[in-house]
């Protein structure tokens, strides 16, 4: 269960990443909270089960973006599984439509339990595998977090994005090796250190964008 502690972590660790939430942000980032611990049980969504872990490593770690997303109006969260980052999102900014896509029937099952309970009505919950998912129109933000190798991101979601769209991948070390790798047609527009209140070892941020 939320407790009066994660509340405050919250709070403190928002302020410490210059996040600024308002009321109504704070307890529905601590309801979603509720539904990820209750649902964990049964779904499995998230390897942390200590519900103390999961402000710092899940919305924390979330919100830890925040501050690169920029005016982009259409986000993609990719392999989205329990909704992060893709939820924290979809709250923090109800004026840009989000949509999350896992291939996984039960998380996508939560997800849409999220949205109903949360009435994130700029929340769009999709279930299908990423190089199937064919989009009206490209999106102008695509993020994931520890989804897959940068090579294996750029390739599979090549087909979602254009010349104007900027891919966020969520990493925790620096991944060197998997930019060497990285398709022709994509390259690294910046990489960032990102200190997350409460978590212990390093985070990065790589902000990558198709080559003309």
């Amino acid at each position: 269960m939320v407790t009066s502690q994660h509340a405050q972590e919250l709070s403190q660790g928002a302020e410490q990443l210059g996040v600024a939430l308002s009321e109504t942000q704070h307890s529905q980032l601590l309801a979603y909270l509720a539904l990820l611990i209750k649902w964990n049980k049964a779904y499995n969504l998230t390897a942390v089960r200590d519900p103390d872990e999961m402000v710092s490593r899940h919305l924390l770690d979330s919100l830890s973006v925040i501050p690169h997303i920029g005016d982009s109006p259409r986000w993609l969260d990719v392999g989205s599984g329990g909704g992060m980052p893709g939820i924290p999102l979809a709250i923090l900014f109800p004026e840009k439509q989000v949509t999350v896509l896992d291939s996984n029937g039960k998380k996508t099952r939560f997800l849409t339990q999220v949205k109903l309970e949360l009435k994130l009505d700029n929340l769009q919950v999709i279930h299908s595998r990423v190089e199937a998912f064919q989009p009206a129109q490209p999106f102008t933000g695509i993020v994931s977090r520890a989804f897959s190798s940068l090579e294996d991101f750029s390739n599979w979601t090549r087909h979602l994005g254009d010349l104007n769209t900027r891919w966020l991948a969520m990493k925790g070390l620096h991944p060197s090796d998997e930019l060497v790798a990285l398709p022709q047609d994509f390259h690294l527009d910046s990489a960032q250190a990102l200190t997350v209140p409460g978590c212990q070892g390093q985070r990065h941020l790589l902000i990558l964008r198709r080559t003309a």
